[in-house]
């Protein structure tokens, strides 16, 4: 572990776990969800808003942040955390999703990833050795290695092939990072296979990483699937590094997850969804454009302290249909804080000794009933 960071566990409960991370930029409390800054903002919310839904630390993409403004521009400002005007943790992603995301204007050697720039069509390089200097002078207080991921699922050749040089990529970013006051997890790949996972995370390991991400997953695999390469990977990593499930997801993903022993999460979802008019509450999914809530003026959730939940949804309704730009900005401010209302439940199961059971009590309430719609997959960005 980096100077200035520690990740401490505080309480079990089965695989479970309630912990401390430690950063240069403060301390927040695991199981944490961070919100997505993809280029240094979270769709919408102005970051004092981010910081009142309860967030403690945030992600950022050096892929976008490298194409604009650039590294050095942020580095200028003082780090990606001065850059933003937020007063906490922040992790970049090193660029590797969009090996998958923008798979039509990729080339994967060994050498690393050539992009087409979304923006220009300018030819974008991306190797383990530059993505770290990016990274680095971003500043975020931790790094993620690159990676190589793949569709799921796939051939097992093509898993192989990507989690091999995954792990080769791995130790070229080790070797080539060297900011003291800056993390770097290491990314487990192999798909659905458990002894790929097994394979990777025990490369990893050796090659000796601040914390453990779990990635190529919630791409496309489902559900089902997705906790299984989770039962397959998590046993492998250390009991005393942070645990992180990159891009997860659904809140019921997040409950399995945590039941699993992991302790870190991201998702575009909470300010995806919010924008496309569906909110999240403890009793389940709301579609607030459904005429249903035309005269209600309840809050989304009784007890929930964002300012969202001070309108009726009503109220809530009447901005999206007259398509005003507060709707989208009231409901992803609820989904963030409802996401943060979630982990601090499940740390406080965790701690209380109850973790089964107010698992399946949210997974019972995050279940659609029959005939009902389910799990929303949100409009694209």
């Amino acid at each position: 572990m980096k100077p200035g960071f520690a990740f401490a566990l505080e309480a079990t409960d089965g695989a479970a776990r309630a912990g401390m991370l430690t950063t240069p930029h403060g301390s927040v409390a695991t199981p944490l969800f961070m919100p997505v800054a993809t280029a240094a903002t979270v769709k919408g919310i102005d970051i004092g808003r981010v910081r009142e839904t309860g967030a403690g630390m945030v992600l950022s993409n050096a892929y976008h942040l490298h194409l604009r403004p650039g590294e050095a521009i942020v580095e200028q400002a003082g780090g990606l955390a001065a850059f933003m005007g937020w007063d906490g943790p922040t992790l970049t992603d090193s660029g590797g999703f969009q090996v998958f995301s923008l798979a039509r204007q990729v080339k994967v050697t060994e050498e690393g990833a050539f992009f087409r720039s979304h923006l220009d069509g300018g030819r974008v390089e991306f190797t383990p050795e530059n993505s770290m200097r990016i990274q680095e002078r971003i500043g975020a207080d931790v790094a993620m290695q690159m990676d190589h991921v793949v569709p799921l699922p796939n051939d097992r050749a093509v898993v192989v092939d990507a989690m091999r040089r995954s792990l080769r990529w791995a130790a070229r970013c080790r070797d080539a990072h060297t900011r003291p006051s800056q993390a770097l997890f290491g990314i487990v790949q192999g798909g659905l296979e458990p002894d790929l996972r097994e394979e990777s995370a025990a490369g990893l390991v050796a090659l000796g990483f601040s914390g453990y991400a779990i990635g190529g997953l919630s791409v496309g695999e489902g559900p089902a699937a997705m906790d299984a390469a989770l039962r397959a990977t998590v046993p492998h990593l250390p009991a005393d590094r942070p645990r992180y499930l990159m891009g997860v997801g659904q809140p019921r993903d997040i409950v399995e997850s945590v039941a699993a022993g992991v302790d870190m999460f991201d998702c575009v979802l909470p300010t995806r969804c919010g924008r496309n008019s569906l909110v999240y509450t403890f009793a389940g999914q709301l579609r607030l454009r459904n005429a249903v809530h035309a005269t209600d003026d309840r809050p989304l959730e009784a007890g929930c302290p964002c300012v969202a939940c001070r309108h009726g949804r009503g109220y809530l309704r009447h901005l999206f249909l007259a398509g005003e730009m507060l709707g989208p900005v009231l409901a992803s401010i609820h989904n963030l804080t409802f996401y943060q209302r979630l982990v601090v439940r499940l740390r406080a199961a965790i701690a209380g000794g109850h973790f089964a059971r107010t698992r399946q009590e949210l997974l019972a309430a995050f279940t659609p009933a029959a005939g009902q719609a389910g799990g929303a997959e949100p409009v694209a960005e």
